[in-house]
């Protein structure tokens, strides 16, 4: 019956919040992604996000472009 007292005081001893203290970031973020400086949202991040805009929009064009292509060649009569 001891054993049973013990996971309850246990577990609010794991799950306690005075264990660690966090630092809420996300009035930072707020505010730095809501500076208004005329960049879209999605660049605001800096280097790596228009890297990866930028990777991502050449994959997406190049998927396009590949797309139309074969379908243009599908397109195409068979020559006998």
């Amino acid at each position: 019956m001891n054993h049973l007292l013990k996971v309850p005081l246990l577990a609010r001893r794991a799950f306690s919040s005075s264990a660690r203290q966090l630092k809420n970031k996300v009035p930072e973020a707020q505010k730095h992604f809501q500076e208004d400086n005329g960049l879209p949202v999605h660049i605001k991040g800096g280097t790596s996000d228009v890297l990866l805009y930028r990777a991502t929009m050449t994959i997406s064009l190049a998927g396009t472009c590949y797309s139309v292509y074969w379908m243009l060649v599908a397109s195409m009569p068979k020559k006998a």
